[in-house]
């Protein structure tokens, strides 16, 4: 059933462009809910699944684009080498804070994520030399894959949205493993895991490091894309809104994560037009979404669709005999 629901949404990605080529609503904003779908998706493994908040979720997003923003411009690495050397630095940095930290519950290890968070922030802004400080680091090339250069609207559509189906058929597969079972048995009373043999321990800090994995693959795709970051794009407001993204989809269902990030995307770019009032709508909208779909958009949605089929049946003639 996951795998259909897979295979219907990579179609209607693929369909998209085709439907509208020369959309920029559909290019550019689609590949910008991508980049957002990888870091909801990755972030929903660690919050949905295994029950651990994290608000500093943004800091391994600017790890892998300062990663490959540095490399390849001060250093001239080839992109795709700097893409490995971010998941690197992001997976050895997630491992060694995941030990510590994990071992707090609650809105200790919110204060705990939230803390590295804001000192990953201070890094990218005082460290001007590497990361040009406050003005941020421009001159980025474009991702260079095999040889072909990805440039224009359409490919960056492409290559952000192959990105985001792996992602999506990652999650889905690791959730249905003996890794994924384990995190739900975490999620579910972490004691009573400990009783069932699993190692609460390694299993919390595997969800850490994979999340930062995919938070970090985003970003140096981002970096790529826009050919510019600056501290701005990885501070506590993009934590927090990565948080909503996946709390808004539904916890503990990958594709809520991706119906979140998507949504949210959309409202933002919706909101323009409301100008001064934009998050006074914004606020309202989440609200309103929170109180009538508490499960989230994805079930709240399903569910609408499902009763409204059922009613069509219902409300049907008899078959003449």
């Amino acid at each position: 059933m996951r795998l259909a629901g897979f295979y219907a949404f990579a179609a209607a990605v693929a369909l998209l462009p085709a439907l509208f080529p020369d959309n920029y609503f559909v290019v550019v904003i689609g590949a910008s809910a991508g980049l957002n779908v990888i870091l909801a998706v990755g972030l929903n493994l660690l919050m949905g699944y295994a029950g651990q908040i994290s608000l500093g979720h943004a800091a391994f997003f600017g790890v892998g684009a300062y990663a490959s923003a540095i490399l390849t411009t001060r250093f001239g690495w080839p992109s795709l080498l700097a893409l490995a050397a971010g998941l690197l630095a992001a997976g050895l940095l997630a491992w060694g804070f995941a030990r510590p930290i994990l071992r707090l519950r609650g809105h200790y290890l919110a204060m705990a994520t939230l803390g590295f968070g804001v000192i990953a922030h201070v890094v990218m802004v005082q460290a001007t030399h590497w990361t040009g400080g406050p003005d941020g680091l421009a001159g980025i090339p474009p991702l260079n894959v095999l040889g072909w250069r990805v440039e224009g609207d359409l490919q960056w559509y492409g290559v952000i949205m192959a990105a985001m189906l792996l992602a999506v058929w990652l999650s889905l597969n690791l959730v249905d493993s003996q890794v994924g079972r384990a995190l739900r048995a975490v999620h579910g009373s972490e004691f009573a895991a400990q009783m069932m043999g699993v190692d609460t321990a390694r299993a919390k800090t595997q969800a850490f490091v994979v999340s930062a994995l995919f938070a970090a693959f985003a970003g140096s795709l981002f970096a790529h894309q826009q050919a510019f970051v600056s501290p701005d794009s990885f501070n506590l407001a993009v934590s927090v809104e990565l948080v909503t993204m996946v709390v808004l989809g539904g916890l503990a269902s990958t594709f809520g994560a991706v119906c979140g990030a998507i949504a949210l995307t959309l409202l933002q770019q919706g909101l323009v037009v409301f100008e001064d009032y934009e998050m006074l709508v914004h606020g309202a909208l989440l609200m309103a979404v929170m109180i009538f779909m508490p499960q989230g958009l994805f079930v709240g949605l399903t569910q609408a669709v499902r009763r409204l089929g059922s009613a069509l049946v219902g409300s049907k003639p008899p078959a003449a005999a």
